[in-house]
This record gives C-alpha cells, sequence and structure tokens, in this order.
C-alpha cells in the first residue's frame, strides 16, 4: 500500500464531504414552496452527514500519519435553484465522492482490512444517498432510473 497515495485519496475525500456540508448547507436555504420543510431537513441531515464523513476521514489521514487537507473540495454556484436543479447538482457532487471512495478501495484492497472496510462501508453509503436522489428526480410513477 502507498501510504501518500493513501492519505491524499483521504484528504479528497475529506475536501469533497466539506464542499458537501457547504453544498447541502446553501441548499437547504434555498430552498422555497410547499415542500419546503421536508426537503430542507433532508438537506440538513445530508450536511450533518458529509461532516461526520469528513471528520472520519480526516481521522484516517492522522492515524496513518498524514495532515489533513485545510482545503474545501469545489463549490461551484450555478444560481439554479429549482429543485430539481439542486437534486441533479446533487447526484454529480456525489458521484465525485464516489469516485474517490472508489480510488481508496483500489488502493487499499487486499492490504489493510480496516480503510478496506471503511471504504466498502462509504461506497455502500454514497451508492444508497445516490438511489434516494435519484429517486427523487423521477416523476410519480415512473420506475425507470432517471437519467442525466
Amino acid at each position: 500500500m502507498n501510504k501518500t497515495e493513501v492519505i491524499e485519496t483521504l484528504n479528497r475525500i475529506m475536501e469533497l464531504e466539506l464542499a458537501g456540508v457547504v453544498r447541502y448547507t446553501h441548499y437547504a436555504l434555498m430552498v422555497f414552496g410547499y415542500n419546503r420543510i421536508p426537503i430542507v431537513e433532508w438537506m440538513q441531515k445530508n450536511a450533518d452527514e458529509g461532516l461526520i464523513h469528513a471528520r472520519q476521514a480526516g481521522e484516517l489521514v492522522t492515524w496513518l500519519g498524514g495532515h489533513p487537507s485545510l482545503a474545501i473540495g469545489p463549490l461551484l454556484e450555478t444560481h439554479q435553484h429549482d429543485i430539481g436543479d439542486i437534486l441533479r447538482e446533487s447526484l454529480e457532487h456525489e458521484s465525485r465522492a464516489l469516485d474517490a471512495y472508489y480510488d481508496l478501495l483500489r488502493q487499499v484492497e487486499g492490504q489493510d482490512v480496516r480503510l478496506e472496510e471503511y471504504a466498502r462501508d462509504m461506497i455502500a453509503e454514497e451508492v444508497a444517498h445516490a438511489d434516494e436522489v435519484n429517486k427523487m428526480l423521477r416523476r410519480p410513477g415512473q420506475t425507470e432510473p432517471f437519467a442525466s
């Protein structure tokens, strides 16, 4: 296992998760309309979860002897605040995070059980989250997955 590469990936994960915190906090503030309350609660829950995920990645960085990044992942303000636009942006962001977790899994697979299980657990969480967003983007009665 290349520890330097793993630390870099964990720092990228931390940066992406922190970007998710900012992104979901912003989204929650920009939701308007009669469905506002449950959507805001869902966005706030995702922001809280992103902070937990960032902390987990940072702990792994320090356990490996690295220095946690102070950077934050990309934050693009599209000024599109329709719920559909927000969810599509969310899906794109989650896809980048999922890619980072898959990178980590490839780097540690068969070499570090703790990091391998962490990566697998996070992949499962990110896939479930993406599936949830995908279902939210479907029209009532639509069973086929949303295609971006």
